[in-house]
């Protein structure tokens, strides 16, 4: 790719990511953002880091279906199950079940941002990050940190100095769960490449136990149990 192309990548990521805090989030922009880097240099070295995982280059050469869950179906699994706790967050925050942007998922880079897009929600409920401004950024660091996933990368990078710079007051919490995030992620096993659909009825705590994660942030002032409550 040439300097001049790479050049007018990172322009539009500028433009790009003024448009996401215009917006406060709003998950069209974000795709937007995600999306640019299709083709990318660094979006090519993270589906490398993400064949490197265990079970990675398998899931991506089967082309492992990106998630299309049946919301009124998980509702019905028990409390503290993953299925029933996902259900119960995508339903209070108002998602309609289908709100994934389309993508073709013939190419590498493009399966592996469509299987990104569509279970982020399922790592804050594994991991336990709210989906506020802190809690969002603890979350996404996870899959910055796994596999330098380009544009959760840059929004992380973007969240610190955005905060640091106009929201002093707000910079610590933003910290402490990036920091959690990262945390997280040198525990975990990737959560990228977790067949999450497989075990929808295993309790959140058993899944934890099983990847590994310690210390999820559930209590925390940026968890999730201040939108959900506390797991059973």
């Amino acid at each position: 790719m040439s300097r001049f192309q790479e050049a007018l990548r990172a322009a539009n990521n500028l433009r790009l990511l003024a448009a996401v805090g215009r917006s406060g989030g709003e998950l069209s922009s974000i795709a937007d953002l995600i999306d640019n880097f299709l083709g990318s240099p660094q979006l090519g070295a993270s589906v490398e880091r993400f064949k490197a995982v265990p079970g990675g280059a398998e899931m991506l050469a089967q082309r492992y279906p990106p998630l299309q869950p049946d919301i009124d179906a998980l509702r019905q699994l028990p409390p503290g199950s993953l299925g029933r706790r996902y259900a119960d967050l995508i339903l209070s925050l108002g998602y309609d079940p289908a709100f994934f942007r389309p993508r073709d998922i013939s190419s590498d880079e493009r399966w592996l941002t469509q299987r990104i897009a569509t279970t982020h929600d399922i790592h804050h409920v594994i991991a336990g990050f709210g989906t506020e401004t802190a809690g969002e950024n603890g979350v996404l660091a996870i899959t910055a940190a796994q596999i330098g996933f380009p544009g959760y990368v840059l929004l992380t990078s973007a969240g610190q100095l955005a905060t640091f710079r106009f929201q002093p007051q707000r910079f610590p919490l933003l910290s402490a769960a990036q920091a959690h995030g990262h945390a997280i992620a040198r525990q975990a096993q990737c959560l990228v490449a977790v067949t999450w659909e497989e075990g929808w009825q295993k309790p959140v705590r058993q899944w934890r136990q099983e990847l590994g994660i310690n210390d999820p942030a559930d209590t925390e002032p940026y968890g999730l149990d201040a939108q959900l409550g506390p797991l059973p």
